[in-house]
């Protein structure tokens, strides 16, 4: 079998695939990748699971299953021999006991309790909740090791190969005919990566078609056929020219949406073709299933098997069998033939029938001695007889608390193309919360703000409700910005800067609020007042608090490209004899008059403007710690709000119904 080649790398197959497992560059990729699994996941540590209560089947192979090894090592040897070039089969690996166990064996056919478990889609999405995901040691490699089914739900993690096995045994147990499959896909199935995937809940249903049959009874002459609908050709014509503007639009659009999805596409791949993954085959038949699909394991979603993203397939097996595929694979899984009775597209290991193996009939055509041939047909039809031994896992057991849990930890976050899908467990929330769906507008990430105080927020209020016009607050850890509407001083931007808190230490004889944020600067920005001249009438006024300055930017004149400027120094000399402040230009005030002055100000005006802005800084500052105060008094409210939440429980839900427990209990 051949595999999809790597059509846009410069280099051949085989020097690529070397130097994907020995260079540098291969090192870097794998390593990059694991840097971004979650820390619990990649410091999990499988050798200190404690394996001393597993069953003796777990540790000891029965003869059965000694002679089953033993035929797979044969099978093995004559595929390596036939196929040098193919790599090798997913046959024995060890278990948690670091025993060999066959594939097939592995795979234990439960039928679980609940109704949601019956279908295939209740299964599939089950296993994509339940069990947090683990990658490959190596990308392009399978697994040394394959865990049973009940150590994965116990731990409630694992690779690939897990999640399939883990899904294939319920799904048989639920009557489907399935099958679990060793192949290649992308990166991003391989990877669980649906950041360039558009989110389920935000996917438009389908529109119904229909049918020729019911069209042809639609058009029975026994229809009621109404009289037709004259029309103006006068409005034929505009709704045409709306139509085509319509389409013009939708057009440009398209171009526009085009250039968004050139950055959407994900990055090229050095690994395309090569990454291993597992997933399950679903064939048709069986429970009615009309067209055989995939499921990757993953995230649980059905795929055509002619979908693009799984690029190959070397093997598949359930509790019965295993097959090894032999068709082209060139092209990916589009054009494969699932009849696994065709001897030609698939080789059978554990015959069913009195078919010869094809394996073996290529062997005996090309390389066994006449002398041979007997005594190997021999030992091939013992083999060929051989009945698949049971299942060495014990029995999959799921207690209703589990299933209903269902997340590790009760909670999962999927992020999706522009959304990021939250799910919790029932009843983990206070206020009842399962699912959320956050929706942004671009690709870039985005982070999630908490009721903590001084964390990224934005505020939005009803500005005609307050008497300040407040309309909206954002803030973070540094910074304040208060928007309004409306206001009479016309201002519409005020914007503060704070310091890095002290250590709290209390003064006797100061205020509760010692520890605060230090106010650095405080920004107000005023919209136009026609009534005042634009040399009188302040644009910007700035307080910068921890220099003692003061600047004051005024409103363009007419004609001009500069305004006028003043600058404050609080900081004046001061005559200790007769106690009283003595102000000069070159040291209180600098002033910048952009054209000439409607009227001058005397040293005196410009004193009395310093001390207003004084005043005004010191209510400045009082605001400001009222507007933190605000802020902290609305998010105490929300939280208020969550925790007071009381959610119902049903009446038969006698787990979590105190009272209807000790009512049953009485009864």
């Amino acid at each position: 079998m051949e595999f999809q080649d790597l059509k846009e790398e410069e280099e051949p197959r085989e020097d690529e695939l070397k130097a994907s497992a020995i260079s540098d560059d291969f090192q870097k990729k794998v390593s990059l990748e694991q840097a971004c699994i979650p820390s619990d996941i990649a410091d999990f540590d499988w050798s200190s699971i404690d394996t001393s209560q597993l069953p003796s089947s777990y540790k000891i192979n029965s003869p059965k299953e000694k002679k089953l090894l033993h035929i797979a090592d044969s099978f093995l040897q004559r595929y390596a021999h036939l196929h040098p070039d193919r790599k090798p089969l997913f046959l024995h690996p060890v278990n948690e006991c670091g025993l060999q166990k066959f594939v097939s064996t592995t795979v234990r056919p439960t039928l679980l309790p609940y109704p949601e478990l019956y279908y295939w889609d209740g299964c599939a999405s089950f296993v994509s909740d339940y069990l947090t995901m683990v990658p490959l040691k190596s990308p392009v490699t399978p697994p040394t090791s394959l865990y049973s089914p009940t150590t994965i739900l116990k731990y409630q993690r694992g690779n690939c190969f897990d999640f399939s096995v883990l899904l294939c045994s319920m799904l048989i147990g639920a009557g489907y005919d399935a099958y679990c499959v060793h192949g290649y896909a992308s990166r991003e199935i391989c990877t669980l990566d649906e950041t360039l995937e558009l989110c389920p809940l935000l996917k438009k249903p389908q529109e119904r078609q229909v049918p020729k049959e019911e069209e042809k009874k639609s058009s029975s002459k026994y229809r009621i056929k109404f009289p037709p609908v004259r029309q103006s050709q006068f409005d034929l014509q505009q709704e045409a020219k709306k139509k085509a503007e319509a389409e013009a639009a939708q057009k440009k659009k398209e171009r526009e949406e085009g250039k968004v999805t050139e950055v959407e596409k994900p990055r090229r791949d050095r690994l395309h073709g090569l990454r291993v993954h597992a997933w399950v085959l679903v064939l048709s038949g069986k429970r009615e299933v009309p067209e055989t699909f995939f499921i990757n394991p993953f995230t649980g979603s059905s795929h055509s098997t002619k979908d693009e993203s799984f690029l190959g397939i070397e093997s598949i097996w359930n509790h019965r069998n295993y097959w090894v595929n032999t068709q082209d694979c060139r092209s990916g899984c589009k054009d494969l033939i699932f009849d696994l009775s065709n001897t030609i597209c698939w080789e059978i290991m554990l015959l069913e029938s009195k078919k010869p193996l094809q394996l073996l009939a290529d062997y005996k055509e090309n390389e066994l001695p006449d002398s041979n041939m007997d005594d190997m047909q021999e030992r091939e039809e013992k083999d060929m007889s051989f009945d698949i031994p049971p299942s060495w896992v014990a029995p999959i057991q799921l207690s209703p608390r589990e299933f209903e849990t269902r997340y590790s930890q009760g909670r999962k976050v999927i992020l999706y193309k522009k959304a990021k899908l939250e799910k919790w467990a029932p009843y983990l929330n206070r206020d009842g919360l399962v699912k959320r769906l956050t929706v942004y507008a671009d690709l870039e990430p985005h982070t999630y703000t908490s009721l903590e105080p001084e964390t990224d927020r934005t505020m939005e209020f009803y500005s005609e409700a307050r008497a300040d016009g407040l309309q909206k607050r954002l803030e973070n850890a540094r910074e304040m910005t208060e928007y309004f509407l409306g206001r009479d001083d016309f201002l519409h931007i005020r914007h503060m800067e704070f310091g890095q808190r002290e250590k709290n230490v209390h003064l006797a004889g100061t205020s509760t609020d010692i520890n605060s944020r230090p106010i650095t600067e405080i920004i107000g920005v005023f919209h136009r007042n026609v009534k005042k001249p634009a040399d009188e009438d302040v644009a910007e006024r700035t307080f910068l608090i921890t220099e003692e300055r003061i600047q004051l930017t005024y409103h363009l004149k007419d004609y001009y490209i500069t305004a006028s400027t003043k600058e404050f120094f609080k900081a004046t000399k001061r005559n200790r004899r007769r106690n009283e402040i003595s102000v000069t230009p070159e040291i209180s005030c600098i002033t910048y008059q952009a054209g000439p002055a409607e009227k001058e100000l005397s040293l005196f005006h410009l004193y009395d403007l310093l001390q207003e802005l004084k005043e005004e800084e010191k209510r400045l500052k009082r605001q400001v710690r009222q507007s933190e105060a605000e802020v902290l008094d609305i998010l105490k409210i929300c939280e208020d709000e969550e925790t007071t939440v009381k959610l119902s429980v049903s009446t038969y839900n006698t787990g979590r119904n105190e009272k209807r427990r000790q009512q049953y209990e009485v009864m």
